[in-house]
């Protein structure tokens, strides 16, 4: 008589199974005591841990499930609901397959493969590998479920993980329904991919769609427009303390404006680039979370020129341009896949630490050089044009070089698009261009914290007033100047006074006039004199002034007004912090700050010994030493090669605790005080030391002899200041 084939019930005389501790799990099997009854009467039964006699491909469905639910489902609603992901790194459909079927099957299968390899071992090697890794899945999901649902962190929220963990492996030893419903929702990574693909916001990269758009009908003339829309920048961060342009920190947007009219009262209609920038070229105020790709918004910018003009458009975070106006931008998905995958895994590693992440992922959106392209590329180093910046060159953004070789003269009319994550965050970058390295994840919050984020911001805005005379400079030596129409601007600022530092607007508008109001400089056809204008400007106004200058008549409903025909009537300003869900500011109270100046930047209290900033440390009364400090950078001081770009500017390490918040401590480099820094905590309570040295003269090639010094008296009167000199060590 043939012997049943074993299925996956167990009987209901079965005792039930032991404590996984049990000492009976010596045997082969970890889950099946010896003796047990159901082996010694013959009955046909299969316990759960039973491995010898389950197949395979139950366990490659377990895991499945658990990693859809701990692994999958996540990242694929993070990014699903960020297409402006894809759009950064130019990721085309079979990128984004790709990436999304790794995120799907990839773990569940490693882990599979993990078991089998363990299985090699023995039947019990096999089963307690299969368990290990349920617990360590069910930790990850714990974890992302108690930080979303409790104020569980650190240590803490990990034990109370660990705790939900070992409880869901028990049961899925002890009960067979536990497994039976893990192998049922092994369908759950097809759901999530489904949703992914068909309802997120970035399913618009997946299924595209036509821009299809009613042509707009010729008024005029056709002249070449040139655009460049900067982002996260203030118009703050360009003003002296009169509310001037500053000519000696930026003088090449002083030179432009003594051409072009500024629209000193112009703001932007969102803090978010997704909202702001499809505001700028559609004419319409945001009324939604829309996705920024041509499918949702058929009637923008480069849809409406199209038919009349040739379009050199590099996008950045979003995809306006429809396949038949933009061509793929040269090295647009450089190395994008493999960008992705290791950007993805560092977005997992933020979703499951048991901490709150201190890193803004929008920090990831860094402009790739020149030399990043070189190398993704296996492009010549000569590639592109030359700079007037000398060894500079391959520092300069990729897209900006690219962009600069588009802009001459073309037998069409040609409208040339650059959106440049320029002067945006992660601020790397000081005046020259020369780069330095910084730690992520650095606070915004805090007086200390706040003073060094606007401080290299400033240093940021510096170089992005160089790029910005290396693209007028371009202009006049291709002949495009003086017959082209030249916006510049920015999509939104950014608020840097402590308290609402970053890019929401508090409910008192303490943030508005640095998230607000930005930059906005627009030359006229044949403009030869500079002007101001302080009409109530907002960004929903730049198509139909773009268009009207183009000569072609928008034929769609806009929001927006044309700066060559009418002004508001209000002097309210909208702003959306959500997109559809506007805030009402009052424009005048609000410009009347702006027009302040420099005045109205982040007031911070006055930093302690900064008079000994460009001092010698012979200055110094050195009355001993002092706690010792740790410097994670240490080592690049040792072999510094100014002519390669980068230099080790931004200081950076731990102290002991013994070192009081706000103490003063300068920061030597060859013999000179390069900066004062304060000391400080992180979110995270560790106390450290973060400095800024803008002076490259201070950087000598080969070794440089890094100091700290924590001051003890301020130097009032004619006393010499006093400090301790800091032992230091690499991290």
């Amino acid at each position: 008589m043939t012997e049943p084939e074993p299925d996956d019930r167990t009987s209901v005389t079965d005792p039930p199974a032991p404590p996984l501790g049990d000492s009976a799990k010596l045997a082969d099997d970890p889950t099946e005591p010896a003796g047990d009854p159901a082996r010694s009467t013959g009955a046909s039964v299969q316990r759960t841990g039973d491995s010898s006699r389950r197949p395979a491909w139950h366990s490659l469905l377990e895991l499945t499930a658990l990693s859809g639910l701990a692994v999958t489902q996540p990242l694929l609603d993070v990014i699903g609901r960020s297409p402006d992901f894809f759009f950064f790194h130019g990721a085309g459909v079979p990128a984004v397959l790709t990436l999304v079927t790794i995120v799907a099957l990839g773990p569940p299968l490693v882990l599979w493969g993990v078991e089998r390899l363990a299985g090699l071992a023995g039947a019990a090697a096999g089963r307690w590998t299969h368990l290990l890794l349920l617990g360590g899945l069910g930790t990850l999901l714990a974890v992302q479920v108690g930080k979303s649902l409790t104020g569980l962190r650190g240590p803490l929220l990990l034990a109370a993980a660990t705790a939900v963990a070992v409880a869901v492996v028990v049961a899925y030893a002890r009960f067979t329904v536990t497994a039976q419903v893990l192998r049922v929702a092994a369908v759950g990574p097809l759901v999530f991919v489904l949703l992914f693909a068909l309802a997120s916001p970035s399913s618009a990269v997946l299924l595209g769609g036509e821009a299809s758009s009613t042509a707009g009908r010729s008024i005029g003339p056709h002249p070449p427009v040139v655009i460049i829309l900067l982002d996260e920048f203030p118009l703050i961060s360009l003003l002296d303390e009169r509310g001037e342009l500053d000519a000696d920190r930026v003088p090449h947007f002083a030179e432009f404006a003594a051409d072009a009219t500024w629209y000193r009262n112009a703001t932007a209609v969102s803090g978010k680039t997704v909202s702001a920038v499809p505001a700028m070229l559609t004419g319409r105020y945001p009324t939604g979370e829309v996705t920024p790709h041509y499918s949702q918004h058929p009637e923008n910018l480069f849809t409406l020129l199209g038919p009349q003009y040739q379009i050199e458009a590099w996008e950045n975070v979003t995809q306006l341009c429809p396949p038949e106006h933009c061509r793929g931008r040269p090295g647009q998905a450089r190395g994008s896949l493999p960008v992705m995958l290791r950007e993805t895994a560092t977005l997992y590693g933020q979703l499951v630490s048991p901490t709150d992440s201190l890193v803004d992922p929008a920090d990831s959106f860094r402009e790739p050089t020149v030399a990043d392209d070189i190398r993704a590329n296996d492009k010549a180093p000569e590639t592109g044009p030359e700079f007037r910046m000398s060894r500079l060159s391959e520092n300069q953004p990729a897209r900006f070089t690219e962009f600069l070789t588009s802009l001459r003269p073309q037998e069409d009319p040609t409208l040339h698009f650059l959106h440049l994550l320029m002067p945006h965050s992660p601020w790397t970058y000081l005046p020259s261009g020369t780069r330095y390295h910084g730690p992520a994840g650095l606070p915004w919050d805090g007086t200390w914290w706040a003073r060094l984020t606007h401080q290299r911001h400033i240093e940021q805005v510096g170089y992005t007033d160089v790029l910005i005379g290396e693209a007028m400079r371009t202009l006049r030596e291709s002949g495009l100047y003086d017959d082209a129409l030249i916006v510049v601007t920015a999509d939104h600022g950014g608020s840097f006074t402590e308290g609402v530092a970053g890019r929401e607007m508090d409910a008192e508008f303490r943030a508005a006039p640095e998230l607000a109001w930005v930059p906005l400089f627009v030359k006229e056809p044949g403009q030869r004199a500079g002007r101001v204008d302080d009409r109530n400007w907002e960004h929903v106004d730049l198509l139909p002034t773009v268009a009207d200058h183009a000569g072609i008549e928008v034929p769609w409903r806009t929001d927006g007004i044309s700066a060559l025909r009418e002004q508001r009537e209000t002097t309210d300003k909208r702003f959306d912090q959500q997109p559809g869900q506007p805030m009402t500011m009052d424009g005048p109270t609000l410009f009347a700050t702006v027009r302040a100046g420099s005045s109205a930047r982040p007031v911070w209290p006055p930093l302690p010994a900064a008079e000994l900033i460009g001092t010698s440390v012979d200055d110094l009364t050195v009355t001993g030493t002092g706690p010792p400090a740790t410097v994670a950078n240490l080592p690049a001081y040792g072999d510094v090669d100014p002519d390669s770009g980068l230099l080790p500017a931004l200081a950076h390490g731990t102290l002991p605790d013994s070192v009081p918040v706000g103490a003063p401590i300068a920061i030597a480099l060859n013999g000179r005080v390069g900066t004062v820094v304060q000391a400080a905590r992180d979110r995270a309570g560790q106390m450290r030391f973060v400095g800024l040295i803008p002076d490259e003269e201070l950087f000598v090639p080969g070794r440089n002899e890094l100091e700290l010094f924590l001051i003890t008296t301020d130097g009032a009167g004619t006393a010499p200041t006093t400090a301790l000199r800091m032992p230091t060590a690499a991290d």
